[in-house]
Formats: structure tokens, sequence, C-alpha cells
């Protein structure tokens, strides 16, 4: 006779100590949760409004300057130095642990147009309004002694922009033309022109090193190659780009800030159209700064706000915006890929968080747990009406608010418009333009 005996043992059970956690048995059987979905979906919701009661982006103000940040610099071997050029040609080292100002030079008369740290972080570069170009040492001189550049190259016209090789002593300006440099000597060893009378914005491309990207006066973005003695090729928009930036991730893209209110990812092997068309800002993109993982980017715009993008979707997952800010100039994404700093106007830098409800400060792994598995929640339900309601719903300032359902009345007359042109044509006459074929006017090589 088999006789079934109920065994229990107290190991399975009961904690090793008072800071334990109780164990709990659970039975994942499928037939015995009915309802899972249900109760997950529930939960979906839940994780998904209380992530918009925590979103609290803002986390400091950084004061001291005198006149509007006009460039902002990351240190390239350390996560706590931040550099920024003002209007007033002050530039000012910040230590973000501590949230203070740890060094200030008067680095140029008139604008500080161009700030970068050099690769090996040991010095950084300054352009201004004086057509200058300065070296300074990253350590601050002994007391007493004066604030005096390592070096100082004094071109013929005002630069614009300035950017760094990644590897090599090498730097390259933008002005009435694009000028590479050797830190060794005072004249540019290469200089690109493509019948263009000013550059505003020069930038490195972070993986393949040789190459490189302006945005010209005639509203046109030229790429080149340090091997090459002339420009590689160039498209030319409807209107002008502000400033670039180079996924460091994927060699091949980067995306420019234009003064029509878009964001646009281009292919550099195919500059026929862009890749991605991102809209939401309300007025000029005045910059443009890529996350270190290279799948998001965050602008800063003439309207006030700084918004969030995917690399490949068109509308923000976030915008951010204070009542005393200003027009944000500058903007940058830290490299351990957690904060967001900005420049304004106003004489501020501001520091936010790049997920706006993320718990700073060390989590426990049950948080973590917890953490994760919302998120996955959140992704699973996120096309749920009610959810995706809830997670895309943004305050805006009056302002922006108002202007952004102005744009969309625009947009929607204008296609109307063009469908009852194309009606009331000859049948191929008015051929249909998708909205990344319609900002390009031509691609030169």
């Amino acid at each position: 006779m088999k006789v079934k005996v109920i065994s229990r043992n107290p190991d399975d059970y009961i904690r090793e100590t008072k800071r334990d956690v109780h164990r709990v048995p659970r039975n994942y059987d499928p037939t015995l949760h009915p309802f899972e979905v249900c109760r997950e979906y529930t939960q979906a919701l839940n994780a998904t409004k209380l992530e918009r009661v925590f979103a609290k982006p803002f986390l400091a103000s950084l004061d001291g300057h005198r006149d509007g940040v006009n460039c902002l610099a990351k240190h390239t071997k350390s996560l706590s130095t931040l550099l920024s050029g003002s209007c007033d040609g002050e530039v000012k080292v910040w230590n973000l642990t501590k949230r203070e100002c740890v060094r200030t030079l008067q680095a140029h008369e008139g604008f500080v147009r161009g700030l970068v740290v050099r690769f090996c972080g040991t010095s950084f570069f300054s352009v201004g309004d004086d057509k200058t170009v300065k070296q300074w040492k990253m350590e601050a001189p002994g007391y007493g002694a004066e604030e005096e550049p390592l070096s100082t190259i004094l071109g013929k016209t005002v630069f614009t922009g300035l950017d760094h090789h990644q590897t090599n002593g090498m730097f390259a300006t933008c002005g009435q033309q694009v000028d590479i440099w050797d830190e060794q000597r005072s004249s540019p060893i290469r200089s690109f022109t493509w019948g263009v009378d000013s550059f505003s914005s020069v930038r490195f491309n972070p993986v393949e090193t040789e190459l490189l990207a302006s945005c010209a006066s005639d509203r046109s973005i030229v790429l080149y190659d340090m091997r090459e003695s002339a420009p590689l090729k160039k498209v030319i928009m409807k209107m002008r780009s502000n400033t670039l930036c180079w996924n460091p991730m994927e060699a091949y893209y980067f995306t420019s800030s234009n003064e029509d209110y878009n964001l646009y990812t281009y292919d550099m092997r195919y500059l026929k159209e862009p890749v991605a068309v991102h809209m939401d800002h309300v007025s000029a993109v005045l910059d443009v700064d890529y996350s270190p993982t290279g799948r998001e980017f965050v602008s800063a715009s003439f309207d006030k706000t700084i918004r969030i993008f995917k690399k490949d979707q068109t509308h923000s997952r976030e915008v951010y915006h204070t009542k005393r800010m200003q027009h944000v100039i500058c903007v940058k994404w830290s490299a351990d890929s957690k904060y967001v700093l900005s420049g304004s106007d106003e004489m501020n830098i501001r520091i936010w968080k790049a997920n706006a409800a993320e718990k700073l400060g060390v989590m426990l792994h049950r948080e973590k747990a917890a953490a994760n598995y919302n998120q996955r929640l959140k992704e699973k339900f996120q096309h749920h009406p009610k959810i995706r309601r809830i997670a895309q719903h943004r305050h805006l300032p009056k302002s922006v608010y108002h202007e952004a359902k102005q744009q969309k009345i625009m947009r929607q007359a204008s296609s109307r418009k063009e469908r009852n042109v194309r009606k009331h044509s000859k049948p191929g006459s008015v051929p249909v333009l998708s909205e990344k074929q319609k900002h390009v006017v031509a691609e030169v090589k």
C-alpha cells in the first residue's frame, strides 16, 4: 500500500535572518492564472501613470555667466567636467558633481564661437570673434600666476565653429572656409571652399575619423575627406542648416538642425532625401547632439524648449521647458548617457535627466527588477489607447501649444490646396512628393 506523506522542509520558507525577504511559493501553471493579461494591463496602466507622476527631469541650474551661453564642450576623459563659453568672451570650467564653477578665464573679445577638448583631455581649444584660435591648459595655473594660453593662432577672418580630430593632433575650423590645422603649425595644412561665403558649423566623424561635415550659409551641408584635396559632395536644402552631429555608433548617419523648425537625419551615401524628418519644434532648431548609444538625440530650439527624439521617429518622446528658460542656444548629452546639459540666452546652464522619471542613486536589486518588469509591461501594452494617451501627453507653454496648433492648420491647408491643384490639373503634371522629398533641392557631387 502506498502512503502519501506531507513533507515540509523549513529551509524552503523560513528566512535565514530578519533582514531577508519572506519566501513566497509560486505556481506558474497558466491554467491557475486565467486573468493574467487583465492583471498585466492594469499593472502597465498604473506603471504608466506613476511614470508621469514621478517625471521630474530638472536637476540643477549653473549660474555665473554674465552674458548668454553660446557654446558647451564635454571633457573627453572626465564625466564631471564641463566647459562653457559665453557671448562676452568668458570661458568657465564647471564641476558637475559639486555644481560649481572651478575656473573662469577671459578667453576672447566678443563672442566665444566654439569650444572643444583635445582627445587626451590635457588641453582645450577656443575660437572667438577676435579672429583667434587659442589653446589652453586644462589645469588651472598656480596661485598668483596669470591665465595665459599655450598657443594663439591669428586668422584672417572670424571663426564660427571648431572641432578636434578623435585621435590625432589636428583640428578643424570654419568661417569663410573650412580649414584643417596641425597643432604645431600656425597656418592651415588644408583649406576647403565650394563657392560659399560662410560656414556655421563643422564636425569630425567619430567613427570614420578622416571624414568631416559642415553647414554652409547657401543652405547646403558639405561633406569632406581630409585625404582629398576637394570636398566630396553636398546636399542643398530649402532652408539653412544651423548645426549637425554625427551618430557615434553608425558611421554613415548624421542629423542636422534646420531653420524650418525640423531636424533631418541623412545617410551620407545617399543624400537625395533624408532617412528621417523629425518635427515638433515651433521655431528654428539651433543645436543637436547624439547620446553615446546612438539611439537618441537631443535638440535645442529658439522656441525655448529642448526635445529628445528617437533616431528613427518623426515626433519627440520628451520635451523639457521652464518658465525662466529663454532661447536655448546649445545642448550636450553627457558621456554616461544619463543627463542632458543645455545653455540658454538668460546666462544659465541647466542639467536635466535624459529619462525624466528615472530614479537616481543606488537602487536595490528588487527595485531594479520591478523597474525592468514595469518597463516591459509598458512596451507590451504601449499601443492601447488609454496607455498611449497617458504616456504621450505633455504640458506645453501656452505660446508653444498655440503655435503648434497654428502650424498644424497651415500644414493641413497646404496639403488640401496641393490635392485640389492635382485634381484639376493634367494627370502627372503635379507630382506627389513625400515629406522627405519636399525639403531637399539637389545633391551635388
